[in-house]
This record gives C-alpha cells, structure tokens and sequence, in this order.
C-alpha cells in the first residue's frame, strides 16, 4: 500500500519544510539589521509566520511517517 515513491514524497516534503525553515531563520535574522521600524515589524512577522508554518509542517510529515511506519510494522 505505501510503496517507496509515498516514502520518497515525504522526504522531499520534509526537505522542503526544511529549506523553508531555514529560509525563515535567515529572514529573521535579516529583520534585525533593518532600520525602518515599520519595515523591522513586517519582516520580522513574516518570518515568524514562515518558520511556524514550516516547522508545523515539518512535525506533521513526520508525525504521518511515524504513523505508517507502526501500522506497517504490526502488519509485519
């Protein structure tokens, strides 16, 4: 049923969510080096909402692996 292509998407899901969370991290850091106080806040929470979104889905991609690796497991 889970064949090693539906393994593969969720790496790649999961890299991705990566690349993402660390794309937010770099935007953050970014935030802080601006001197327009209204261009600081707009940064600033739009890298907070990058990095929770990713890092949500990051923990529920491999929440799902988790899941079918059990069912799989008892399946034996």
């Amino acid at each position: 049923m889970y064949t090693i292509f539906w393994w593969f998407r969720q790496v790649l899901l999961i890299l991705a969510g990566c690349f993402f969370l660390t794309f937010g991290i770099h935007v953050l850091i970014a935030a802080y080096y601006l001197k327009d106080p209204y261009s600081f806040i707009m940064a600033f929470f739009a890298s907070n909402l990058i990095i929770l979104i990713s890092a949500t889905l990051i923990l529920g991609f491999i929440l799902r692996m988790i899941k079918v690796y059990r069912i799989l497991k008892e399946d034996g």
